[in-house]
């Protein structure tokens, strides 16, 4: 295990570098600049800019100068954020965006978990339906459709939680945004945890299991869930990365000042050093989860050594 783990660390020193390298040339590739607005700027205080940034020298003497300061933990100072680095930029936004997806993950998971095998150990049932209907509804509705309507309905109909906004991780401030991803993610992990439990189901040592007086309840519990969850531990890691990706939508309708604000306001204002060091940071997160997945699949199925 701690040769596989050096391995899965080491190999992650080329998946960041060809991330960053990549990320680095398109944003450097695109027109315009992050000095260039409505308002001119004169040629001196333009110079002197470029010059405290680096912007005058060559690409590629720039992108060392960046891998540099990345090796030392700097990813840099904000180009549009006065007074802001990256780092502080970061470490303001992140834990936001870590306390709405990771409580909506766990969440998502019970709730997936348990609506899957309610809905596989009663198939074509009612609640086999609704199972289903709730899955489908979640994977055609996105997340910029979902997001309004809550505010219409809890906010501004029914006014029972504020449009938006956020008060130091208040409670009030959390559910909306969490509810959403909730019902998103849960809409997958029921659907695969459903479909791999009835597959489990009808397996050898399953009816071997039945065929000793075994109750379900034990059958499921013992034999059947460990294996069924395997599909399920799989979906996780892809459902950690999209919970990120989807804060573009949810923090944007929500008002939460979250690492999605800072990608759409970094996209925008062509702040090179803010995007890729978020780019650099949902890199790392996901080769975190992935690194979780392989090991959960260790912890769950006996047959897996690595």
């Amino acid at each position: 295990m701690w040769s596989y783990t050096l391995r899965r660390l080491l190999a992650t020193i080329p998946t960041l570098l060809a991330v960053i390298t990549v990320c680095y040339i398109l944003v450097h590739a695109a027109p315009g600049g992050p000095f260039d607005s409505d308002k001119q700027v004169s040629e001196a205080v333009l110079a002197n800019l470029q010059a405290k940034y680096h912007l005058d020298q060559p690409v590629w003497k720039q992108y060392l100068l960046y891998l540099n300061n990345l090796l030392h933990g700097d990813l840099g100072a904000s180009f549009r954020y006065a007074d802001w680095s990256v780092n502080d930029l970061v470490a303001a936004a992140l834990p936001v965006s870590l306390s709405i997806g990771g409580i909506s993950m766990v969440i998502s998971f019970v709730i997936g978990t348990g609506l899957g095998i309610a809905a596989a150990l009663r198939q074509n049932s009612v609640a086999d339906y609704s199972v289903m209907l709730v899955g489908n509804l979640g994977s055609v509705f996105p997340s910029f459709v979902i997001g309004p309507v809550l505010v219409l309905v809890f906010a501004l109909t029914l006014k029972w939680l504020p449009a938006g906004g956020w008060d130091a991780f208040a409670p009030q401030f959390m559910i909306m945004p969490i509810a959403l991803l909730t019902f998103i993610n849960v809409a997958t992990i029921a659907r695969v945890m459903r479909g791999s439990l009835i597959e489990v189901m009808h397996s050898n040592f399953i009816r071997t299991a039945r065929a000793k007086g075994l109750p379900t309840r034990i059958v499921v519990l013992r034999h059947a869930l460990k294996p069924a969850l395997l599909p399920v531990i799989s979906v996780m890691g892809p459902l950690a990365i999209s919970s990120i990706t989807a804060a573009l939508v949810t923090e944007t309708v929500f008002s939460l000042p979250g690492i999605g604000k800072l990608i759409v306001n970094g996209a925008g204002n062509r702040d090179y050093t803010l995007v890729l060091g978020l780019v650099v940071l949902i890199t790392l997160l996901a080769v975190l989860m992935n690194f979780l997945v392989d090991l959960a699949y260790a912890a769950l199925d006996p047959k897996i050594r690595y």
